[in-house]
């Protein structure tokens, strides 16, 4: 080891070093022999070519710290047992530090761009297949609304009941089912069985059900009722009108929550450390908004083929056909990168398994989450945001919807709109990612969280006004080539879009971030509560307002000033949340933040202080027990703070100033 490794810092050599003979192996000929050469040299030379006696002046150990450095010695070594034997601790070998610390291995990971290739083996597919996975969402979730929206006996007034009576059913018929099949098959058949009848159904769809849609619909009897019930009834019965068209609208929606949150985050979760989630999930975001804007030009592109096709030709069947079988296709793509980094990467031998405790959450049912939210005034406000954002995005999203069938009754030009509003979604919402640290540190976590609301109120504001208010303002209006109608489509297009980029990229880090100052019992005990009671309510309550409304004044079109009436109520409660929920917010991070910077300075204080007469045997010694526990910055402190303690006086400022810095970021 001697001759290996210098001295000077990296080793304490012993005081009474024997010469040794010193046989470097560097190249593989020398250290594995030949044949030849092995059958010429004895079994106990053979044995002497890789094994030697331990150092001798490491076999007795005379203090604590050189029992510590002999352990090491052992360890980094490869000794087992009671074999006295040693490999040769070459230059490939670790070396130990003098403190007896740990080792540091001389071989780094490989890396490309910066990152290890093992990471970069994980991460790429990863990106991959979110990448196609969100790709499908974005054109399934386009020509959903078309189907059912544009049908013949249909509306926008379907939406509502379909979200509610059939959509959340299935997505609770689904999760039972997949619990039960998780408990039988393995992971990886699992994920097929769960996406493959996914990608049989789009593709059926597309080929068999839509051509067939006039022998297997049963309009005759959707008349029937309709004609009995009245037309307040028109959502419940084109359900069963156009049943095919309401399985493709549930199977499009059970794609985003089963194969994006479960199938795919759950297999990321299972192969990423935590500290590559930290580094790499964000760029999953990005990712996902880059595939929006590519699926949305391949929406507008199919859509438009109608314009190039002679006359009789149903060009939405043609358009379908296209769109449904790049989502077969891509839905391949998925199958065979999973298989890919199941096989070659995941049971790779050189990547380690990992093995991860599961996060107990808190199991509050229904009465117990009611009563938690209504004892704590921080929680009631974070509901309350939670709550508001579901009910105001779903009341404002399908009064729009009624209104661009109207301006684009053809499924072709609603379909090519719909992409050219995915693409622009994918557009606003990355630009507000980059922008979105910025904006917190800027305004803070108040002025981060009024964004959202703000900019539902006053674009809810405008799209209701152009709706009630219309033709006054036609004359207007016409000066720029637009009706009433159309500036009530676009508005509420601008609306959608900013309101959804401003929640991915503002709300949900901020309702994330309020968390953070709350005590253990009562973070996870509120945020189950919210689970329970606040998302559901969210999603549902806007579709169950707008079901009352159809069922008590006939259509959507006549309950749209109520609507709008009750959004203005809503949001105005959301922003006044928001004041309150940000009073108590700050107070509790500042708090934190002082907590967390008196922790520094106590870190900061030297352990002992030394007299003048026993000051270098004390300053050695703290210097010791400082790099055992890995902060010689704090032991070269305590040294300088016994000479004058110049390093101390110069570093008080710099806290001092960096803490009033970071102070105004949290609040």
């Amino acid at each position: 080891m001697e001759a290996i490794i210098p001295a000077a810092g990296l080793l304490s050599l012993p005081s009474n070093p024997q010469a040794r003979a010193f046989r470097p192996f560097s190249t593989l000929r020398t250290r594995f022999p030949s044949a030849a050469v092995r059958a010429h040299t004895p079994a106990s030379r053979t044995d002497a070519l890789r094994w030697r006696e331990p150092n001798p002046s490491f076999s007795k150990p005379r203090t604590p710290l050189d029992a510590q450095r002999l352990l090491l010695y052992n360890v980094s070594c490869g000794y087992r047992g009671k074999d006295r034997s040693f490999p040769v601790c070459g230059a490939g070998a670790a070396a130990i530090p003098a403190d007896g610390g740990g080792y540091v291995e001389e071989k780094p990971k490989p890396k490309l761009l910066g990152v290890e290739v093992q990471t970069l083996k994980k991460i790429i597919p990863l990106g991959l297949m979110f990448f196609c996975i969100l790709f499908n969402y974005t054109i399934l979730r386009d020509t959903k609304d078309v189907l059912v929206v544009t049908a013949k006996g249909s509306s926008a007034e379907i939406i509502p009941f379909l979200k509610t009576w059939v959509n959340l059913p299935m997505a609770v018929g689904f999760m039972l089912l997949y619990t039960k099949l998780s408990n039988v098959l393995s992971k990886e058949a699992l994920f097929y069985t769960v996406l493959f009848p996914f990608i049989a159904f789009f593709g059926a769809f597309a080929f068999v059900l839509y051509p067939l849609r006039d022998v297997i619909h049963p309009t005759g009897l959707a008349d029937k009722l309709l004609t009995a019930l009245g037309p307040s009834f028109l959502g419940p019965v084109a359900i069963l009108r156009i049943w095919s068209f309401c399985l493709f609208y549930v199977m499009a929606e059970l794609w985003g929550s089963v194969v994006i949150s479960v199938l795919f985050w759950g297999f990321a979760n299972q192969i990423t450390s935590v500290e590559e989630a930290k580094e790499f999930y964000p760029l999953f975001g990005l990712g996902a908004n880059v595939a929006l804007i590519f699926s949305g030009r391949t929406v507008k592109y199919f859509s438009n083929l109608r314009k190039n096709l002679g006359p009789g030709v149903d060009g939405w069947a043609i358009s379908l056909k296209g769109m449904m079988s790049i989502v077969v296709l891509l839905g391949l793509v998925i199958c065979a990168i999973y298989w890919g980094v199941n096989t070659f990467v995941v049971n790779d031998a050189s990547l380690p398994r990992l093995q991860r405790k599961k996060k107990e959450k808190a199991k509050l049912g229904m009465k117990e989450s009611l009563k938690f939210l209504l004892s704590s005034r921080y929680v009631r406000d974070l509901a309350t945001l939670v709550v508001a954002y579901g009910i105001s995005i779903n009341l404002v999203e399908v009064t729009w919807k009624s209104k661009l069938k109207a301006q684009f009754p053809s499924p072709n030009e609603y379909s090519s709109f719909m992409g050219d509003f995915s693409t622009a979604t994918g557009i606003a919402t990355f630009t507000m990612m980059l922008l979105g640290r910025v904006i917190l540190r800027k305004f803070g976590w108040g002025g981060a969280a009024m964004i959202t609301p703000t900019v539902l109120l006053l674009t809810g504001v405008g799209f209701f006004s152009l709706i009630l208010f219309g033709e006054p303002l036609a004359p207007l209006l016409g000066k720029f080539g637009m009706t009433p109608l159309l500036a009530a489509v676009y508005v509420g297009a601008l609306q959608n879009i900013f309101s959804k980029s401003a929640k991915y990229s503002l709300f949900d880090p901020c309702k994330e971030m309020a968390y953070i100052p709350l005590d253990e019992d009562m973070k996870v005990k509120g945020k189950a509560a919210i689970d329970v009671v606040c998302n559901p309510l969210g999603k549902s309550g806007g579709a169950l307002i707008q079901q009352f409304m159809i069922l008590t004044f006939g259509s959507l079109a006549n309950s749209t000033p109520y609507l709008g009436g009750i959004l203005l109520v809503i949001v105005l409660a959301w922003i006044g949340a928001a004041r309150s929920l940000d009073a108590q917010f700050s107070p509790l991070a500042k708090q934190a933040l002082e907590k967390e910077k008196l922790l520094k300075e106590k870190v900061k204080e030297p352990m002992v202080k030394p007299s003048q007469e026993n000051t270098d045997g004390l300053v050695e010694k703290q210097a010791v027990a400082a790099k055992e526990n890995g902060s010689l910055h704090e032991s070269f402190a305590s040294k300088n703070s016994t000479n004058g303690s110049p390093l101390k006086e110069k570093l008080a400022p710099e806290s001092e100033s960096s803490s009033e810095t970071t102070t105004p970021h949290s609040q």
